[in-house]
């Protein structure tokens, strides 16, 4: 006598209950990889970076800046935060990333610590003014009167201005806050240690009390202090995003 293969009705509604179980967080499994090869791109650049701020700081003056441009361009961007600038962009995706391993812990502060990120991220766009620098730079070079060269001179410190005005104080703080607000969500997460959020927190609080306390330029020393420790926030961000 033939016996039935037919599954339970329970067994297939148990497997089909399983399915839909792994559905939801399967589905963040490609921004995971992407909030990886981020990081893995910040990682490769935070060494050059830093290289570059420590060896050749930026000038302090208009005329420095313009010189700087004409006799190596690729070092007056790199000065002027290039790569910073794409390193908000994958910064971007990191958040993503560090949102979706931890929504479920707090989806609503994670929504908060993104949003501001992200705002963040945008503020320092604004601020962002290496590629006007370049062309003013070049049109002060090819000016051929004084009075042409007046007018660029008073652009470009229009220009720096822009470059380490409120744009850029905005953007720092709202990475101190996103930092802050991630850290404390890892506290309450299995996912994370305990030791990298505290490690988290304790640099969030050293961004925002730096920043109460002290308002230079960015070609100050003790701007790129300031700017290398956002590199180490950025840096730590990374490797949550790329172990998550």
């Amino acid at each position: 006598m033939k016996t039935s293969s037919t599954e339970s009705p329970s067994a297939s509604h148990q497997r089909v209950e399983e399915s839909r179980a792994e559905t939801p967080e399967s589905a963040w499994k490609p921004l995971y990889k992407v909030g990886g090869v981020a990081a893995l791109i910040i990682v490769v650049f935070i060494p050059i970076q830093s290289i570059v701020f420590v060896v050749w700081p930026p000038p302090s003056t208009v005329i420095g800046w313009f010189t700087l441009f004409q006799s190596n361009r690729l070092l007056g961007l790199l000065d002027m935060d290039l790569l910073l600038i794409i390193d908000q962009v994958l910064m971007g995706l990191i958040l993503l990333a560090l949102y979706a391993a931890l929504r479920r812990t707090s989806q609503s502060l994670m929504a908060i610590a993104l949003t501001a990120g992200l705002v963040g991220i945008a503020a320092y766009f604004a601020s962002g003014t290496a590629f006007d620098m370049l062309s003013l730079s070049n049109q002060y070079a090819a000016a051929t009167t004084d009075a042409q060269r007046s007018i660029f001179l008073a652009a470009g410190q229009a220009t720096l201005t822009m470059w380490t005005g409120t744009a850029f104080d905005v953007s720092y703080v709202l990475g101190g806050v996103t930092l802050l607000i991630t850290s404390a969500v890892m506290l309450r997460s299995t996912i994370f240690s305990k030791v990298t959020a505290s490690v988290g927190l304790v640099l969030s609080v050293t961004m925002l009390e730096h920043r109460s306390r002290i308002h230079v330029e960015k070609a100050s020393p003790q701007n790129q202090v300031r700017k290398m420790n956002a590199v180490q926030c950025r840096s730590w961000l990374s490797e949550l995003a790329a172990n998550g």
